[in-house]
């Protein structure tokens, strides 16, 4: 159960880290949050857990596959907020329902060439 709050209070320490160093210095606080750090961590937790290394490589190799239909979100959000002028919660809203819907698609896709994940 130790390690169990461990990794919540290192992933939570990243996660409140990028927001506030964000505040002080959009670049930095972008830079730091497009580092796959939710991700290298994971697999971190998962090999310290004695997870299979065939369960971990397949983890990084969907990861891969997931990041390219997030990554519109990033373009959408900012559009409807300062061109649409939509709020911040109903513009965070139709960005992770895009993702969502490209993410199903992008899975259809992918089964149809042979990548499963």
């Amino acid at each position: 159960m130790t390690w169990y709050f461990i990794k919540v209070l290192i992933t939570a320490g990243i996660i409140v880290a990028v927001s506030e160093i964000g505040k002080w210095n959009s670049f930095l606080g972008s830079v730091l949050a497009s580092i796959p750090l939710v991700s290298t961590l994971g697999m971190i937790w998962m090999y310290q857990e004695k997870t299979p290394i065939s369960k971990i490589t397949a983890h990084s190799s969907n990861v891969f596959w997931m990041v390219l239909p997030s990554l519109p979100m990033f373009l959408l959000l900012p559009w409807l907020i300062e061109k649409q002028r939509w709020s911040f919660y109903p513009s965070l809203g139709a960005s992770l329902g895009l993702t969502v819907l490209l993410y199903f698609a992008s899975a259809a896709l992918l089964k149809r060439y042979g990548i499963v994940i």
